[in-house]
């Protein structure tokens, strides 16, 4: 038994002062670098992928980042969980130049019924008010109130940059899907020429306008559950412009503890993957354990 102890005591030894293989990435601050490429000052950029793999913290920061250099900004966010003033109450103050919003599915199904009762309820009585309001309460309202502030927040990108954070891949599909939507029936009732019909769905699918952040872990099923939704977005016609990785034990380069060391090296084929088999740009965020990491994350210069 003392054998075994001893032996034990002797591997952790060894893998503690064993180098781990450091990976680079480039980092975030490189990620906002290339959206200002060319001078631009407006653009789409939104972050997606499945809950819990830092959608919202990767927003925040790139947002911040472009307000810092100066830029116009609106940051907004699917999410009905909304973490965003979560992160942004850690800081001593909010750029002037930053905009923050949230668009609720109740408040703007709210604000969409009283909308159209004020337009198309002007002219009926009562029993009608009520059968028009009867049907306004249906599900699908939510979706199309939703659909309407979304692509208010892509017409205003046009004039400054809008940094979206989105709800959980299913929910982000779903909304993509409504514009979708949306897209064929302009097409198919506008008497206008398709050339001179801008939908968002169009502006989703111009890679110069819209720039998608697809954020993974360095794990296989975070990694294939991004690849899914890539693929998913391919289908659409729309191409993501980056992945972002967060997480990133392999770039730390002092790591003592064996377990976290061996979790490092095993994050390499997974990064490697993602960078020669998925993604045509790929960024880094390292493993952070401090208790505020948005304002470390905003001042690291890795």
């Amino acid at each position: 038994m003392l054998d075994q102890v001893l032996q034990s005591q002797i591997v952790a030894e060894e893998l503690a002062s064993s180098p781990h293989n450091l990976y680079h990435l480039d980092s975030i601050r490189d990620l906002v670098d290339s959206l200002e490429e060319h001078g631009k000052t407006s653009g789409l950029i939104m972050t997606m992928g499945k809950g819990g793999v830092g959608k919202t913290i990767a927003a925040a920061t790139i947002a911040c980042l472009l307000a810092n250099r100066g830029h116009r900004v609106l940051l907004t966010t699917t999410d009905p969980a909304a973490h965003i003033n979560d992160f942004l109450s850690q800081l001593d103050r909010i750029p002037d130049n930053l905009q923050v919003e949230r668009i609720d599915p109740k408040v703007e199904t709210q604000s969409y019924i009283q909308k159209i009762m004020l337009q198309k309820g002007v002219n009926l009585d009562e029993n009608a008010k009520n059968l028009l309001l009867e049907d306004l309460q249906s599900p699908c309202t939510e979706e199309v109130a939703v659909f309407h502030a979304f692509s208010k927040a892509i017409h205003s990108a046009s004039r400054q940059f809008v940094v979206m954070d989105t709800a959980p891949t299913g929910h982000t599909l779903l909304l993509l899907d409504t514009t979708g939507s949306y897209h064929k029936e302009v097409l198919k009732h506008s008497s206008l020429s398709a050339t001179k019909i801008r939908t968002p769905y169009m502006a989703l699918q111009d890679k110069e306008f819209a720039k998608i952040v697809l954020v993974a872990l360095p794990e296989t099923t975070p990694m294939r559950e991004a690849a899914d939704l890539q693929e998913d977005l391919r289908r659409a016609g729309i191409e993501p412009y980056a992945w972002l990785i967060n997480q990133c034990l392999s770039a730390l380069p002092q790591l003592k503890d064996p377990i976290l060391k061996k979790r490092a090296s095993a994050e390499g084929a997974i990064i490697e993957q993602i960078q020669t088999k998925l993604a045509h740009r790929t960024f880094g965020i390292p493993y952070l354990t401090e208790e505020l990491v948005f304002p470390v994350l905003l001042s690291m210069n890795y």
